[in-house]
């Protein structure tokens, strides 16, 4: 979830290829001329403003790299910062890869939610970039049980109960609307609907949550079919969830089909009878693009399985984390250190090192795994959006890191987590991962410091 307030859980090939998109806005102020005498001004006159000129400019080629010495000095005064606790980190060049700067980037450390990077670089790298989930309504045997349908859960946690024309929280949610539509043009009398939650295996809730993060609005369990990703408020994005959702997801189609949705329960199996109705989720694409904004913990999770039935692995917690990390090693990624034992990063059982962290957004920056590439798309923008809309916004406009950082966030309490790219000074593009544990209050503040230090500094000494 995103970081609006502190709790236990918060929530281009490189060089030619490599684009950075500048935008600049001018500001005109009119200029007034007078004549020499005072009482024979001129009538003023203002210049015509002038037109912002966006364009999407290259990264030069020639743009000087920094050098291992330059970035240890630059880094001396952050790094000290006694906020930031115990920091690892590492710092590459996204061009050719090299290392220019590490702290125990070996050292497995609690990484929060910079976990979905790892999700999302496995499932660029897995599934195609339109893939949709599909929920369905099939009938149950009529001989015995009459009237009877089933929703039958396909892994789409962010369908919607909204009703047509309302806006959703998640942009091309499918909806419970539509489903009810086909159903009630089927030509079937519905009496009553089950839910088949039969997809996902293994529980629900994973090792090292916190069931507090239901009510905090950070998780919900992870069930096979959900309305708005669990939440008891549609379009609240700190809205509490729910303990049910599948169970919910039903007695919304329940209402809809205007039947009573406190005799919903779960189906005895998967059903056999005719579908009734089906509806699609968003493309991969955009959902990645929500998941990692929004840093939706309930999405990853469900991402991860997706991974997982692409590859033949259970639809599980343990499945997910098997999937991904094993395309990410295939990807020739070094995972040592990795234990996981969620795709979202909220557990407090997760470990992960920067060296990994920074070696996936260095795959996805460099020439050897371009179905990563989108990954960078995806990062939120310092001062711009997502979970960086409100960070990187103090000091020196003509030196922030706004509009030249990239990087998903991790936020746990006392856990500080960063990774992503920069443009430095000198115009030259940096990988970057940084992991804070037992960080001071203003931890946050320490670790956006250090990886703000990247964009004002050559380094080249």
């Amino acid at each position: 979830m995103g970081p609006s307030r502190w709790r236990r859980s918060t929530h281009a090939m490189v060089a030619a290829s490599v684009v950075a998109l500048v935008a600049v806005v001018v500001a005109v102020v009119a200029v007034f001329t007078t004549g020499g005498n005072t009482g024979n001004a001129q009538v003023p006159a203002a210049r015509p403003p002038a037109a912002a000129n966006p364009g999407v400019v290259p990264v030069s080629d020639s743009a000087g790299a920094p050098t291992a010495a330059g970035v240890a000095a630059a880094l001396a005064g952050p790094v000290a910062d006694p906020n930031l606790g115990d920091v690892t980190g590492r710092i590459s060049d996204a061009k050719t890869g090299e290392q220019f700067w590490e702290q125990r980037a070996g050292m497995p450390m609690l990484p929060a939610s910079t976990n979905k990077m790892l999700t999302t670089g496995a499932a660029l790298l897995t599934l195609a970039r339109d893939e949709r989930l599909t929920t369905t309504v099939v009938a149950a045997d009529q001989t015995r049980q009459p009237g009877v349908v089933v929703l039958v859960g396909g892994g789409d946690p962010i369908l919607s109960a909204a009703p047509p024309g309302e806006e959703t929280w998640y942009r091309g949610a499918a909806r419970i609307s539509d489903l009810a539509g086909q159903v009630r043009k089927s030509g079937i009398t519905v009496m009553a609907v089950q839910v088949d939650n039969s997809l996902f295996s293994g529980p629900d809730f994973a090792p090292g949550w916190d069931p507090a993060d239901i009510s905090g609005g950070d998780i919900a369990p992870i069930q096979s079919v959900m309305i708005d990703a669990g939440r008891t408020q549609p379009t609240t994005d700190e809205s509490r969830r729910s303990t049910t959702p599948a169970l919910d997801a039903g007695r919304a189609l329940a209402t809809a089909l205007g039947v009573d949705p406190a005799k919903v329960v779960f189906a005895p199996g998967p059903p056999t009878g005719r579908q009734l109705a089906s509806v699609q989720s968003a493309p991969l694409i955009e959902r990645l693009g929500q998941m990692m904004n929004a840093s939706d913990n309930v999405m990853a999770e469900t991402i991860g399985r997706e991974v997982a039935k692409a590859t033949g692995r259970p639809l599980s917690f343990a499945g997910g984390v098997d999937a991904v990390t094993s395309k990410l090693a295939s990807a020739g990624i070094d995972m040592t250190g990795a234990t996981l034992v969620d795709s979202s990063g909220l557990s407090v059982l997760d470990r992960l090192t920067a060296k990994t962290l920074d070696e996936v957004v260095g795959a996805a920056a460099g020439p050897n795994q371009p179905a990563m590439r989108p990954l960078l798309d995806l990062l939120p923008i310092a001062g711009g959006s997502g979970t960086l809309s409100d960070r990187f916004l103090t000091g020196d406009v003509k030196t922030s890191s706004a509009g030249w950082l990239r990087a998903k966030t991790g936020s746990l309490t006392a856990i500080n987590s960063l990774a992503g790219i920069v443009t430095d000074a000198s115009g030259r593009v940096l990988t970057f991962a940084f992991i804070s544990n037992d960080a001071g209050p203003m931890g946050r503040i320490a670790i956006d410091a250090l990886a703000g230090t990247l964009r004002t500094c050559g380094c080249g000494a």
